[in-house]
């Protein structure tokens, strides 16, 4: 080979190793399908939930474009859990690459539906409902995110009792369709009989329920509300729950950020945004060759609580400071 074109082969072998290697979402003529199953209400836009949106943003950031190199797959069980199987099933059909799930419930008919396709999920307590084998090694095709909202519980209480402390007893709210909200329910009896208060629980299931719910509870002497986060509670339900508790004039507290935004009182939870885009860097490594048995589901390591200052106005509550400097956001 001649000096000048040994120069170029180098210059050129150079230039090669020095390019980036593609990502899994830009191999050349591969189109992911993502399937995502939701147990809660599809929203009228995608960008009025916080959750969707920061999934789909996450998702671009890293090279899935929806219509270029992605198909997504949406399947929403309009707060009907019953639904969720059949739709889970349409993803297996479909041959999806991964399935996102938020939710105990949804994560559950996802793995019933499939062993081989990947799942990656948010839920409260995966290895209470028997969904992993432990969060360091999940095992089978499931892993994502833990939020940590069933261990909470105890959290919220406190909190509840802080701007009711004359409460003798505390209504609390839970899906009887998700199994997780039973032990969310056990923690939270627990931690009320522990300060010697009563719990007055309450399962109800659909709107007409709920609205029945919260005579219930004046009736019972209960002097606050806790909402278990779920996705049939706060995911369609949420604005009446606020609408009602201020009717009844009962501090309220939830267990994700929404609750405090739509007109509960108080809110505590993981940072709903970290979590999600965690989630979609699961997605990520497994799209591009991880085995979800292999990654360690993640545990939150921020958590925000919102207080909305309307509603203790219109309820007549006056916010401790030590809570308002607790506080990660006020809504005025």
């Amino acid at each position: 080979m001649s000096r000048v074109r040994r120069r170029q082969f180098l210059i050129a072998a150079g230039a090669l190793l020095a390019a980036p290697f593609p990502s899994a979402a830009q191999r050349q003529g591969k189109v992911w399908r993502i399937g995502f199953l939701m147990g809660f209400r599809r929203p009228a836009s995608f960008d009025s939930s916080g959750y969707l949106s920061t999934i789909l943003r996450g998702l671009r950031d890293l090279g899935y474009v929806e219509g270029k190199n992605s198909v997504f797959e949406w399947r929403f069980a309009e707060g009907r859990n019953e639904l969720l199987p059949a739709l889970a099933a349409e993803l297996v059909k479909l041959n999806v690459d991964v399935i996102v799930t938020a939710g105990t419930p949804a994560t559950l008919a996802a793995q019933k539906a499939t062993t081989t396709i990947p799942i990656v999920m948010i839920v409260g307590d995966p290895v209470g409902a028997g969904l992993i084998a432990s969060l360091a090694r999940p095992g089978g095709n499931t892993t994502g995110v833990s939020s940590l909202d069933v261990e909470l519980s105890p959290k919220l209480l406190e909190l509840l009792l802080i701007v009711a402390p004359k409460a003798s007893k505390v209504a609390v709210m839970v899906n009887p369709d998700n199994s997780a909200q039973y032990r969310t329910l056990k923690l939270a009896q627990d931690a009320a009989q522990r300060v010697g208060i009563s719990v007055l629980a309450l399962e109800p299931r659909t709107a007409v329920e709920i609205e029945n719910a919260f005579p219930v509870m004046v009736q019972q002497g209960a002097g606050a509300v806790l909402v278990a986060p779920d996705s049939l509670l706060f995911g369609s339900h949420v604005r009446q729950i606020a609408e009602l508790a201020a009717k009844h004039r009962l501090p309220s507290i939830g267990g994700d950020t929404g609750y405090a935004e739509t007109g509960c009182l108080l809110s505590y939870a993981a940072n709903g945004a970290d979590l999600t885009r965690r989630q979609v860097i699961y997605v990520d490594k497994i799209l591009k060759g991880a085995k979800p048995g292999d990654l360690p589901v993640e545990q939150p390591t921020k958590f925000d609580l919102v207080i909305n200052l309307k509603t203790a106005k219109a309820l007549g509550i006056t916010i401790p400071r030590e809570l308002l400097l607790r506080a990660n956001r006020l809504i005025e």
